[in-house]
């Protein structure tokens, strides 16, 4: 299935519904893993909030998505 991310979906959120994509907010060096605003925070606010491209951010995460990779 392929899922498009929206720019109000929360970090939380897509980390919960596919952990792939915890490995690209790490690789951003993002501080959302454990982070108690991560369930509020949104994609762009996060993007925003660690002074990332927001497109490229999300591109990261749907390539994850799509993969399904775990490791």
């Amino acid at each position: 299935m392929k899922r498009k991310l929206n720019h109000d979906a929360t970090m939380d959120g897509i980390m919960r519904a596919t952990p792939a994509t915890i490995r690209v907010v790490l690789q951003h060096a993002m501080l959302c893993v454990g982070c108690p605003i991560a369930s509020f925070h949104t994609l762009s606010e996060a993007a925003r909030e660690h002074d990332l491209d927001e497109d490229r951010l999300r591109r990261d995460l749907e390539a994850a998505i799509k993969s399904g990779d775990v490791d």
